[in-house]
C-alpha cells in the first residue's frame, strides 16, 4: 500500500474548477435552454442554429465535467485529493463561468440574454450576483485552505 501524499491543494482546486464550469453551464443549458426555452447559446440566427449552438454548448459543459472528475479519481488514487480546495474550486468555477456568461456573453457579444420581451434588469443583477456570491465563496474557501497549509 502507497503511503498518503501531501494533499495536492492546487491540483484539487483545478479539478474542482473544471466541475464547476460544467456544473454551471449544465443548469444553464438544462434549465434556460431545454426547460424554460428561455434562449440558446447563441440567438442571432435561426432556431436551427440554436439548437446546434446548445449542442455544442452542451458538450463543452460535459466535458469539463468529465475532466474533473478524471483529475478528482487520480488525485485520490494518490490519496492526495483536498477536499476544500475541490469545493473551493467548484464554487469559483461555477461563479467564474456564470460572471463570464453574464458579463461577457450576454451584454458584450450579445450571443443571447437571460429572456426576451421582459426587462432585464433584475435578471442581470439576481444572475451576476448570484455569480459574484458563488466566485466569493470560493475564493474564501481556496484562500483559507491555502492558509492551512
Amino acid at each position: 500500500m502507497a503511503a498518503r501524499e501531501r494533499p495536492a491543494r492546487a491540483r484539487s482546486a483545478w479539478a474542482g474548477a473544471a466541475i464547476g464550469v460544467g456544473i454551471a453551464a449544465f443548469v444553464d443549458e438544462t434549465v434556460f435552454h431545454q426547460l424554460l426555452h428561455w434562449h440558446h447559446f447563441y440567438d442571432k440566427s435561426t432556431s436551427d442554429a440554436g439548437l446546434v449552438s446548445d449542442g455544442l454548448f452542451h458538450a463543452f459543459g460535459w466535458f469539463a465535467t468529465v475532466l474533473g472528475l478524471v483529475l478528482v479519481a487520480d488525485l485520490r488514487r494518490r490519496a492526495a485529493l483536498s477536499g476544500r480546495a475541490l469545493l473551493g474550486g467548484i464554487l469559483t468555477g461555477a461563479g467564474a463561468f456564470q460572471l463570464y456568461d453574464g458579463t461577457i456573453q450576454h451584454k458584450l457579444l450579445t450571443l443571447h440574454q437571460i429572456r426576451y420581451h421582459v426587462d432585464l434588469v433584475p435578471y442581470d443583477w439576481a444572475w451576476n450576483v448570484i455569480a459574484v456570491l458563488l466566485l466569493a465563496a470560493g475564493v474564501v474557501l481556496l484562500a483559507r485552505e491555502r492558509a492551512r497549509a
